[in-house]
């Protein structure tokens, strides 16, 4: 299989490349997938301040147009234009009046301010620095205003999430490693690091509590799930037919405990993170 292939350092890359490309084609089935998250993340909080708000790794769109949907000026922000432009198309067919911009939320020059909430859906995970990321956000928020987002719990909690990668691992060498100390996917894993991170970055009245949130998806659209998003769309491409459909065959197969009748079921193991301006 020749050398190690890496997931792409510059996430600029990977979600204008393979990742969002990914993402966006299973746009629909990731929406109704993570729908529960949906009302945690949109909802008022008490004491929540009216105005504008603004959602971080917004991606196609989902949450930014759920919170659209009421009173307030929503935008969402992402560095992915392949999705980004699947967001505004939704934007559009829905009659939504919602923003989206293709910015950096870590360097991105926000209105000081001018934000009394920010939403995210696994979003904040993959800034290359996230204490100047989330004081740059607490930049662009008014006095009290209040910050939600969900992100992953520990990749033992997550089984469904590398089920691919293990299951695909003895028979790709090349496959791409995550990096436990790097922007990804379970970047935020350890609560104490988010905790120092937030107050670092001038957050307060930080609350990090566990979630268990029930999820499905089609069995008709497993192989669609597995191969477009994750760590093998990075080197399917280059296998040969014959290997590519037995890496196929083996990681759908690994996929059986969570398949129940016409639906894969499975727990998406999280943290939800409450903080203050």
């Amino acid at each position: 299989m020749g050398d190690q292939v890496s997931v792409p350092a510059d996430q600029q890359q990977l979600w204008n490349g393979v990742a969002g490309k990914g993402w966006t084609e299973a746009q629909a089935v990731l929406d109704a997938m993570f729908a529960p998250f949906e009302d945690l993340l949109t909802g008022i909080l008490p004491g929540d301040p009216d105005g504008p708000l603004l959602d971080i790794g917004c991606g196609t769109g989902a949450l930014t147009l759920a919170a659209a949907r009421g009173t307030r000026r929503c935008t969402g922000i992402d560095i992915s234009e392949p999705m980004l432009a699947r967001a505004r198309e939704r934007a559009r067919e829905q009659g939504i009046a919602a923003d989206f911009i293709r910015a950096d939320a870590e360097t991105h020059r926000f209105e000081p301010g001018s934000h009394a909430r920010i939403i995210s859906r696994f979003g904040v995970m993959f800034f290359d620095d996230p204490v100047r990321a989330f004081a740059n956000l607490r930049g662009a928020c008014m006095a009290g205003a209040r910050m939600r987002f969900a992100a992953w719990r520990a990749p033992a909690a997550n089984p469904f999430m590398t089920t691919a990668e293990r299951a695909a691992a003895p028979l790709l060498p090349a496959l791409p490693k995550r990096d436990p100390d790097g922007p990804g996917q379970f970047a935020f894993a350890d609560p104490y690091k988010v905790q120092a991170i937030l107050s670092q970055s001038g957050w307060s009245s930080i609350g990090i509590a566990p979630i268990d949130i029930p999820c499905t998806l089609p069995v008709r659209e497993l192989d669609g799930y597995f191969t477009r998003l994750g760590l093998l769309p990075l080197i399917l491409p280059s296998l040969d037919a014959g290997l590519r459909a037995e890496v196929i065959e083996t990681v759908r197969a690994a996929f059986a405990p969570f398949v129940d009748g016409e639906q894969v079921r499975f727990t998406a193991a999280c943290w939800l993170v409450d903080a203050t301006a």
